[in-house]
Order: C-alpha cells, then sequence, then structure tokens
C-alpha cells in the first residue's frame, strides 16, 4: 500500500473516531436508578471484606445514605425545614434531630 493510501486510510479512520465520539457526546447519560446504585456500591463494599466479619453494617449504610439525603433535601429546599421535613415524610423535629446528629445544623 502506498503511502498516499496509507494516509487517506488513517484520515477516514480518525473521522469516523470523531463521528462516534461527537455521536457518544450528544447522548446525555442517564443515571443509574438510586437502587441499582446502592446495590452495586453495597456488594463492592462486602466484597472488601474478603470473609472478615463485619457488625452493624444496617447502621453504617444508613448513616453513609443518610447525610448525603438531609444535604440534597436541605439544598433543594434552600434550608427550609419545613419543606424538607413534608419532602422526606418526618416531623421537623425530628428532621432537625438528624440534622444536628449528622452537624448539618449551625446553631
Amino acid at each position: 500500500m502506498s503511502t498516499k493510501a496509507k494516509t487517506a486510510k488513517k484520515i477516514e479512520k480518525d473521522k469516523r473516531k470523531v463521528a462516534k465520539s461527537k455521536a457518544l457526546q450528544s447522548k446525555p447519560l442517564k443515571p443509574k436508578p438510586l437502587k441499582e446504585s446502592a446495590n452495586d456500591s453495597i456488594q463492592n463494599f462486602l466484597d472488601t471484606l474478603d470473609g472478615e466479619p463485619c457488625r452493624d453494617l444496617y447502621a453504617m449504610v444508613i448513616a453513609q445514605v443518610e447525610e448525603p439525603l438531609l444535604t440534597a433535601v436541605m439544598s433543594y429546599t434552600r434550608g427550609n425545614q419545613s419543606k424538607a421535613s413534608e419532602m422526606l415524610g418526618l416531623n421537623r423535629g425530628t428532621l432537625r434531630k438528624k440534622l444536628r446528629e449528622h452537624k448539618l445544623l449551625t446553631k
């Protein structure tokens, strides 16, 4: 194959790569459902245990999920505890207690 032919072939290959890349960039990535993400993370954690015992896993998982949930909801409601408690299905006193537990309440 001549040098010209090799160059032309490489240019075509590069054009296809660029076109494919642009096509991939134009499609927004759909995030995984929360349940699926949680399952993957929990399974990954269990895999890292490698047979070692683990205690209080339930409390650990709840604590790991609760803080970012509270942070996100408080941000979404712009700090409005009444709206956040309604959104979370908690009474405001319980929400305040949880915010204090996670050091998310300034006072």
